[in-house]
């Protein structure tokens, strides 16, 4: 005897196209989801690109790209200023159609250089918005040329706003708690030296670092704007140091030290506590940045704290928050020192790199002295705070 007809079977036959949106997939899963959509309809589509806007520094930064496996412009960034074709489309606010990419042969640019090297002939570029403030591009591309008609370019509109939606949700979520941590931060910051600009300019040092090193630890565009977005937390849990020890003037007592410890802790804490209070416990590479809070203390040789992790044990992102970190300490001023200059530091980082920090990290940053003394001047302190 058979199962009863179900009665309402035919009710659920359709399967929802974009459904991989749902599910518990990175950002450049579902990016790639949806271009295996779209080249269902439009085979000529071999890349989609999403490039993230950093208006304190006017810095813009491949964040992914998914397609034919070409990656010349991986870890590629450019100031929008430096990039004419690019500004124009945010200055109109309108999105660009290039279905001859010989039309920039001209101009010389990285960005283009790269895109005509890798064979491409055409391109769309649509603009994303947060709330009317310019966020990034979505970069379509194809190594056809005259592809792009209105009947194709209305359907990159649809997927394009919603790729923009997928990447803002994640950008805006790890953003939304940054701020919400910088905020109770803020609070730490009365009470201890670190300020906001000690912030900036070592979450660019550890971009930087990341970057150098990406392809000895397999760090993706999106990873290092992770550990960009992170890197500012790491000290969150100092929230919870005693006054008494947080702003001692003086060399900490044994006890006293083992209690200043315990912030590595406390920060993991706080931040499990914080992505549950927001539901971003779903967040994609959220253990970066428990890993940053817990781990930046830790050294090479097994000496550090918490947990005496050594060498590669010890993740790369700590290590690379750990050199900007003391780099950036090493060159402030500091109420107890003077600010070190540029080759004091980077001789103190040479003699502990190996033992205390990470000897590929700190090469890394050394390798990166203009674009560092850069950072150093567009985050300056400001004396009257």
């Amino acid at each position: 005897m058979g199962l009863p007809a179900r009665p309402h079977a035919n009710l659920f036959h359709h399967r929802d196209t974009f459904d991989v949106l749902n599910r518990d997939l990175s950002v450049d899963q579902k990016i790639e989801s949806l271009r295996e959509i779209l080249k269902g309809r439009f085979p000529f589509i071999q890349r989609i690109s999403v490039a993230l806007y950093d208006p304190k520094t006017d810095i813009l930064r491949t964040y992914l790209a998914v397609g034919d496996g070409d990656n010349r412009l991986q870890r590629y960034a450019a100031k929008l200023s430096d990039a004419a074709s690019l500004a124009e489309i945010v200055q109109r606010g309108s999105p660009r159609v290039v279905n001859d990419l010989g039309v920039f042969d001209r101009e010389g640019r990285e960005h283009t250089r790269k895109i005509r090297e890798a064979g491409y002939g055409a391109s769309y570029t649509l603009p994303m918005y947060l709330s009317d403030v310019f966020f990034g591009f979505v970069f379509f591309n194809s190594r056809a040329r005259e592809v792009f008609t209105e009947e194709v370019l209305h359907y990159l509109d649809v997927f394009g706003h919603l790729i923009s939606l997928v990447v803002i949700n994640e950008v805006a979520s790890i953003r939304t708690l940054q701020a919400s941590v910088k905020t109770a931060a803020s609070l730490v910051h009365q009470r201890d030296v670190d300020t906001g600009s000690h912030l900036d300019r070592m979450a660019n040092f550890a971009r930087l670092i990341a970057r150098e090193v990406a392809t000895l630890h397999a760090l993706t565009d999106e990873k290092i704007e992770h550990i960009f977005l992170f890197a500012p937390l790491h000290d969150i849990g100092k929230i919870a140091i005693a006054d008494t020890i947080l702003k001692k003037p003086g060399k900490l007592s044994l006890d006293e030290f083992e209690d200043m410890k315990a912030h590595t802790a406390k920060g993991r804490e706080i931040i499990d506590v914080m992505l549950s209070n927001f539901g971003l416990e779903g967040l994609q590479h959220v253990d970066m940045l428990r890993n940053i809070a817990l781990y930046h203390h830790e050294a090479m040789n097994g000496s550090g704290y918490p947990a005496g992790l050594r060498g590669a044990d010890i993740p790369i992102e700590a290590r690379i928050v750990a050199v900007a970190d003391i780099f950036d300490a090493l060159t402030s001023t500091r109420p107890y020192k003077e600010a070190w200059t540029i080759e004091e530091a980077f001789a103190t980082l040479r003699k502990m790199a190996g033992t205390q920090v990470d000897r590929d990290c700190v090469e890394a940053l050394i390798s990166c002295r203009e674009e560092v003394e850069q950072i150093q001047r567009r985050f300056r302190e400001d004396p009257y705070g």
